[in-house]
């Protein structure tokens, strides 16, 4: 067996019950096999085993009263997995399915992610298994205070700098930062995702979103076509699908879905963004509503007798971008979109399509772009705002939308580059990983045994 694979074999008997994370590092080591196993100085120096095993796992209780005066518990995390290039960078994940597998799967792919972009940047994610959904504004801050009496200790502005992700928006990272700088005394960017008046940075809530159409356009006018006039579906109606969608309008592209937990709208006239901002944004609400303010739209619940069974993926499109969760797009899924003329698909949540999708995308020669080189664009912009941050100073709108389109072209060049030159063009699965990895792997080498 290669040094590859006897690491993977390792790696998920190390960690049993735990399939999120197995999946994510079965995709990356798989195809970094042929890289990695020709060039022995990494197993000499145990690249992989230390690669797949966090740095640090910090594991705690997170008590809180809510609203009725009951005592309520939850379980929190930090995975800190990998600083060889730079402090731990990535977000904070609030949702009732957040487990250590989960957070696991997420540091780790946020290590090549982190990579990708070209800064300085490690690899490490945080959460909770709360869910933040119904509960009012005094209930979060009383949560998300006690999340932060826990975790300020393992966190600073050169160790581990966190963000949002799902269900932690900037309403959450106010609470945490707001405790953060009472509790060590200090104001700093220790957080991203800010809001403007204290810190955060123009462009942020874009970012992801933004950066995702941005290095989608890149990819597909490289290949002889253009995002105008396609027609696009967008899954999700949080914060990266809006964006996403946003910047296809701009480029002239059509949405005509977008979705949530409860089901899908189909708007054949092009998605009214400003609705679905209203609800998502001002009304914290359901993509259902959306019928309520263009009622020749189609709204579709996830099982009811209209559904085709493949729910947003069962519509016909051009280019579909998956930006809810993981493992949102399977493989059947991913044989319909073919099916239908889908020749471009742009993961915007991280690691949206099953292993099987992936694979009959590549098999089709579906131009697929995956998460950790397609939706970088947030942690990019985060950078930006630590860069900022310390700089003590604040750009303009378009100089961080300047700055974030060129890192996306980058990563894009960057990801084509590694795959032509292992002799996999188009196969930005291969490309993404190798070009993440190599630049982890060099600084591990010159670091010695740590």
């Amino acid at each position: 067996m290669s040094y590859t694979m006897s690491i993977l074999e390792q790696a998920v008997k190390r960690n049993p019950n735990e399939p999120e994370f197995h999946q994510a590092m079965t995709e990356i080591l798989t195809t970094l096999q042929s890289y990695v196993d020709a060039r022995p100085e990494y197993e000499k120096a145990g690249i992989l085993e230390r690669l797949v095993e966090p740095e640090r796992v910090i594991i705690f209780r997170i008590p809180w009263v809510d609203d009725a005066g009951k005592m309520q518990v939850n379980k929190g995390y930090r995975v800190q997995f990998n600083s060889a290039i730079g402090p731990y960078k990535g977000g904070m994940r609030f949702h009732p399915s957040v487990s250590l597998s989960i957070i696991k799967f997420l540091g780790f792919e946020q290590i090549f992610k982190n990579s990708l972009t070209g800064l300085p940047i490690g690899g490490g994610k945080g959460g909770s298994d709360f869910d933040p959904k119904g509960k009012s504004d005094r209930e979060i801050m009383a949560f998300c205070q006690s999340f932060m009496t826990e975790l300020f200790r393992h966190i600073g502005v050169n160790t581990d700098v966190p963000a949002g992700d799902i269900g932690v928006g900037a309403r959450e990272v106010g609470f945490m930062y707001g405790h953060y700088k009472r509790l060590v005394n200090r104001f700093e960017g220790v957080f991203t995702g800010k809001g403007l008046t204290y810190g955060g940075s123009l462009a942020r809530k874009e970012a992801t979103g933004y950066g995702l159409v941005y290095l989608m356009d890149e990819m597909i006018r490289q290949h002889g076509k253009s995002l105008a006039g396609q027609i696009v579906l967008v899954s999700g109606s949080g914060n990266v699908a809006i964006y996403a969608a946003e910047k296809v309008q701009q480029l002239g592209g059509k949405v005509v879905a977008l979705s949530d937990s409860g089901g899908y709208v189909y708007d054949a006239d092009g998605i009214d963004l400003a609705a679905v901002k209203e609800i998502k944004e001002v009304k914290r609400g359901r993509i259902s509503e959306y019928k309520t303010y263009r009622p020749n739209a189609v709204y579709t619940g996830i099982g009811s007798p209209d559904d085709a069974g493949s729910g947003i993926w069962s519509l016909k499109c051009d280019v579909a971008l998956p930006c809810a969760t993981q493992n949102e797009l399977s493989e059947e899924d991913a044989k319909v979109l073919v099916k239908n003329g889908c020749f471009a698909v742009g993961e915007g949540a991280n690691m949206p399509s099953t292993l099987g999708a992936t694979e009959v995308f590549l098999q089709n020669k579906v131009l697929f772009a995956p998460g950790k080189a397609a939706n970088a664009g947030g942690v990019a912009t985060s950078a930006l705002e630590m860069s900022q941050n310390s700089m003590r100073t604040s750009w303009t709108f378009d100089e961080v939308d300047h700055k974030l389109r060129g890192i996306m072209v980058n990563i894009y060049n960057t990801v084509a580059a590694a795959a032509q030159e292992v002799g996999c063009e188009d196969n930005f699965v291969v490309g993404a990983n190798i070009a993440g990895f190599k630049k982890v792997a060099e600084a591990m080498l010159w670091q010695g045994a740590i």
